[in-house]
């Protein structure tokens, strides 16, 4: 499982640009103060001040993407087990546990990463509602399907959140991004026929119901995106406040639902490397979410969506060099057509806001 970037992420990891457009006046509104704040210390204090922050964001941004790379073939892994494939809601649910229990230690006054600001269960239950349904039909999607075709299938988070954007909230993209966002909705399709025909060794790579749980994944995800956007407008939180009132919401919708869902597996028949696996998984998580948070709230959306494109760049990569299979021209073609595309896309909406 992977989260948004927001988780994000939960924030994929792996937001749109426009997704947070409603976040942008309160990160700008900090840069400000920032920028005052060096301008009042001598110049060997700010030097440093820079350094301190420039190395702390490389440490965050290196461990972002090794853990977001890993968390990805590990829960593969995991989910390639017969009793895990079937139990994507319990997977997430532990991941929202931890990452809940994970937040509210960090929030302690002991450690004081952040001040936590609660807003009533109310209020979060339907972001919390949207957050665990995405996360679940990410998971099915990654159990369905190869991790290159999972992978490239969250890019259609772009002009997804864009789209939702416009309809909701009348936000516009440059006219030039529209090509962009139609190769990279090209280089999607082109991978999703190639990589769900049947394959002569072992069946097709990804399933009719891979592609049906990622699309459906992404359609959530991006309304999960925009809700990301309104509720750090509205009750002014920041990433780490919103996910800390989400995370416990969240776990306690897919416990209640467990029952319904699942069947408890044998302990017995499942294989004490997967039990790593599925501890390594929930340290994953937490890494991801608090590294995601602190790139966003560092350095903006559009340095958090460059490190989101290297990271689908090595995941595709590992995808393909570890899948042991021979790679259709025609899917190699599409996944350069779609990384095309996101990258165009990406250097226009960074003019425009310039």
């Amino acid at each position: 499982m992977s989260f948004p970037q927001q988780s994000a992420e939960r924030h994929d990891e792996e937001a749109s640009l426009t997704g947070f457009a409603a976040k942008n006046d309160l990160e700008d509104t900090r840069m400000e103060k920032y920028d005052a704040d060096l301008k009042e210390k001598p110049a060997e204090e700010t030097n440093g001040v820079l350094f301190s922050r420039s190395r702390r964001f490389m440490i965050w941004t290196i461990l972002n993407v090794v853990s977001t790379v890993g968390i990805v073939f590990t829960n593969k892994a995991i989910m390639s087990d017969p009793s895990f494939r079937s139990r994507q809601v319990s997977l997430a649910a532990y991941h929202f546990c931890i990452t809940g229990a994970t937040l509210w230690i960090a929030s302690l006054r002991f450690f004081g990463v952040f001040t936590p600001k609660y807003v009533s269960f109310f209020q979060m239950a339907p972001i919390a509602a949207a957050m665990a349904i995405q996360v679940v039909l990410q998971n099915l999607s990654l159990a369905h399907s190869s991790v290159m075709f999972h992978q490239l299938a969250r890019l259609l988070l772009t002009p997804n959140v864009a789209f939702l954007n416009y309809v909701l909230y009348r936000v516009k993209i440059p006219r030039a991004a529209i090509i962009p966002l139609i190769l990279l909705c090209s280089g999607v399709a082109v991978v999703t026929y190639y990589d769900s025909l049947p394959k002569a060794d072992n069946g097709s790579t990804t399933s009719t119901l891979g592609v049906i749980f990622a699309l459906t994944a992404v359609c959530a995800s991006s309304i999960y995106t925009v809700w990301i956007g309104f509720y750090h407008k509205r009750f002014e939180l920041s990433s780490m406040q919103l996910l800390l009132n989400q995370a416990p919401i969240s776990a306690g919708i897919l416990l209640c639902s467990i029952p319904f869902a699942e069947t408890a597996p044998s302990i017995s028949t499942v294989p004490s490397n997967i039990w790593s696996l599925v501890l390594l998984s929930g340290i994953l998580a937490c890494f991801v979410n608090l590294s995601q948070f602190y790139i966003v709230d560092a350095a903006g959306a559009v340095s958090g969506a460059v490190i989101g494109q290297l990271k689908t760049c090595i995941i595709v990569s590992l995808g393909w060099a570890l899948s042991g299979r021979s790679i259709p021209r025609e899917s190699i073609f599409g996944v350069i057509i779609a990384l095309v595309g996101m990258s165009m896309y990406m250097n226009i909406v960074v003019r425009n806001q310039r």
